[in-house]
């Protein structure tokens, strides 16, 4: 039996992996300290303070962006936070999944359990009550664009605490009002302040952040497993693996990957026996490059991920309480950071993919594999693989097209308050979908490596790759004549995004880097 998993918000540091396997599951034991609790109370009792005196303090006794020197009633003030989320919860587009709405609750609770925001305790605990019910409200995924923060996701957020708009529930979407009175929860009013620090912060962008890197990770250690039986298959050279060649260019992902090769490959091989006396010299780039095109992808993911993880454990509101009972306004809800990983995660998951779509292009030809035309038995009459290499150069092709960098453009928004904003959101969600298409191109990849061994049967590779081939098989049957292939690509891809293949290989004794 598996105990559900327990998060300490402002004690316990969160990362791409722990915030990724605590918004997976439905069931979190969220845990707050009586030292946290006295800490909210602290930065709490700053915010009234500066409610009740006479000087002006953004988002407490003000309005809000252009509105900023607008001075609010103090008998107006809780209507300001309510009026804040109801104007501003106005995205469009598709619900984002469960898993992105609880990931950024998590992150709510941890970034106000730091400080410096001034909620109140009935704020924190309208967060705990959603996250323990599994109340999670309907938020689209198109409407920010990263600065002041992800403001229309996180308003829709809110706006299901208050009761308004829908939310998912007991695998329903209902009337929020509902959801709640189902749960036995009143609906929680923001006050002073509230409204704008639940609306503020990058919440969204870094959500999808860490969920794309997590993914990111395993398609670029599934892809080392997939080059390797591409390389047995095409009838290639182990020897651009060697140890020696990647010490004198001693990048590490370059290293790793090379290392990951070689233990693939190892042991005995009667693929490779079969041609070690023949006169090819060397084989083409996507074969032959693989350490430094992976490679040079997992060093990308290495920077990512590190500037990722500084996200999660980062206060992003505004303003800011000190504990010296000052109020300053800044602006660390800019998703710039984040906006430039995810551009440049894009680029690194899309070169894999890249790399891939040639993999697949050279087993499928002829002239470059020695095996019959796109793998099929009786070509002419069977057209075998030659389309799924079709589907898999579209897709590279529009890799191509989201790896445009969502950071190089600004629109000010705002009456030019908000003069420049990071498209950080649009970064991230450019990532998630780039990801998909690498996990489709690397499954048809995997799958014409796997047609390409039966006609090279009875030959078999090496024991790691057999694994690999037998778990595609179970699947996947060999294609003897055509048949549709949709659904094979979709298993096959399914079960490189869930880590399927690096799992087989670890059950069986053979952990990757």
């Amino acid at each position: 039996m598996t105990c559900d998993p327990v998060f300490h918000p402002g004690l316990d540091k969160l990362n791409t992996e722990s915030l990724t396997r605590l918004a997976s599951g439905q069931r979190i034991q969220i845990k707050i300290s009586e030292e946290i609790w006295q800490r909210l109370d602290q930065f709490r009792s700053i915010v009234l303070e500066k409610a009740e005196g006479e000087l002006s303090c953004y988002g407490i006794n003000t309005g809000f962006g252009y509105l900023s020197d607008v001075r609010i009633g103090k008998d107006q003030l809780d209507q300001l936070q309510q009026n804040l989320i109801r104007s501003h919860a106005c995205g469009v587009g598709s619900p984002v999944s469960p898993d992105i709405v609880r990931a950024m609750i998590i992150l709510k609770m941890h970034h106000f359990a730091i400080g410096y925001s001034g909620i109140s305790r009935a704020c924190m605990q309208a967060l705990q009550s959603c996250l323990s019910h599994d109340l999670l409200p309907v938020i689209p995924d198109k409407g920010s664009v990263g600065a002041s923060g992800d403001l229309a996701p996180l308003a829709h957020l809110a706006l299901g605490m208050m009761g308004e708009g829908d939310v998912f529930f007991r695998g329903e979407r209902i009337a929020a009002a509902q959801a709640l009175r189902e749960a036995g929860l009143k609906p929680f009013s923001p006050g002073i302040k509230e409204g704008l620090s639940l609306i503020n912060g990058t919440h969204f962008m870094s959500s999808l952040a860490a969920f794309a890197v997590q993914e990111a990770d395993t398609l670029l250690r599934s892809a080392d497993i997939i080059a390797a039986l591409s390389v047995d298959a095409f009838r290639g050279t182990p020897v651009a693996f060697d140890t020696e060649i990647q010490e004198v260019r001693p990048y590490q992902g370059q290293r790793l990957v090379a290392a990951n090769l070689r233990t693939l490959l190892s042991g005995a091989d009667e693929i490779r026996d079969s041609h070690k006396d023949c006169d090819k010299v060397q084989d083409p780039y996507s074969f032959r490059c693989i350490p430094q095109v992976h490679g040079a992808s997992r060093d990308a993911l290495s920077w990512i991920r590190d500037q990722t993880n500084t996200e999660l454990n980062s206060v992003t509101d505004n303003p800011l309480v000190f504990p010296d009972r000052t109020v300053r306004s800044g602006g660390n809800f800019h998703g710039q950071p984040l906006a430039l990983a995810m551009d440049f995660l894009c680029l690194a998951i899309s070169e894999a993919g890249s790399l891939s779509e040639r993999r697949t292009e050279k087993l499928t030809n002829p002239a470059q594999s020695g095996l019959p035309a796109f793998l099929s038995h009786n070509s002419g009459l069977n057209s075998g693989y030659m389309i799924p290499h079709v589907v898999s150069a579209s897709l590279a092709s529009e890799n191509k097209t989201l790896c445009h960098p969502a950071s190089a453009d600004s629109i000010p928004t705002s009456a030019d308050k908000e003069d420049h904003v990071s498209m950080g959101p649009i970064a991230a969600r450019k990532a998630m979908m780039v990801n998909q298409n690498v996990a489709f191109i690397l499954a048809i990849e995997l799958l014409a490596a796997c047609q390409a061994l039966d006609l090279l049967s009875p030959l078999k590779p090496s024991a790691a790759l057999s694994l690999i081939y037998h778990k595609v098989r179970e699947l996947s049957p060999g294609m003897e004549q055509d048949r549709a292939l949709y659904q094979d690509i979709d298993i096959i891809s399914r079960l490189i995004r869930e880590g399927g293949l690096i799992h087989l290989l670890k059950e069986a004794g053979l952990s990757l880097h």
